[in-house]
């Protein structure tokens, strides 16, 4: 019996980023924000690309807090999904060209989001890094921390719990 060739690292890596594009893609509000996301193997940094809409205060001028917690608890989202997106590529569960296609799996939905605001944040592009702290069948509770230009000085961080969308098996 002949064994099936393992593809190259670089299809693999295209796929992933073709479903993590997919994924980002399909939610409109991630699109009005310019949120981006980089992907360096299975972890995710989310960036807000500084733009003037996201300013609310022009005296100072800072982000505003709605904007920097839309951002973060994006990257919650997001991040989470692709935890378990990713764990269902590599166990083989999940198809990463039936995401490229359009079959997206549901979203967590925010059960609560709480943020603190350490420092100003700047008019400047700011990063966040989710942490799945605990995933379950139902539940699950991520930390997120933002910052701008330096990763040791976050500006924000916040704290969410999701219920997780029913699994159809």
């Amino acid at each position: 019996m002949s064994r099936k060739r393992p593809e190259p690292v670089q299809v693999i890596k295209q796929r992933r980023d073709a479903a993590l594009n997919a994924l980002v893609h399909g939610v409109p509000y991630i699109n009005f924000m310019g949120i981006e996301f980089d992907r360096r193997g299975d972890e995710l940094t989310a960036m807000l690309p500084y733009d003037d809409k996201l300013i609310g205060n022009p005296f100072l001028p800072a982000l505003h807090g709605g904007a920097i917690s839309g951002f973060m608890e994006v990257a919650a989202v997001i991040g989470l999904s692709w935890v378990h997106l990713w764990d269902e590529i590599e166990r083989g569960e999940m198809d990463a060209d039936e995401v490229v296609k359009g079959h997206l799996p549901r979203l967590p939905k925010t059960i609560d989001f709480t943020v603190d605001y350490l420092r100003t944040g700047l008019p400047r592009d700011a990063y966040a890094r989710a942490k799945v702290n605990r995933s379950g069948r139902r539940y699950a509770s991520v930390h997120v921390e933002a910052w701008q230009d330096n990763r040791g000085r976050i500006f924000a961080q916040g704290t969410g719990h999701f219920l997780m969308p029913m699994r159809d098996d």
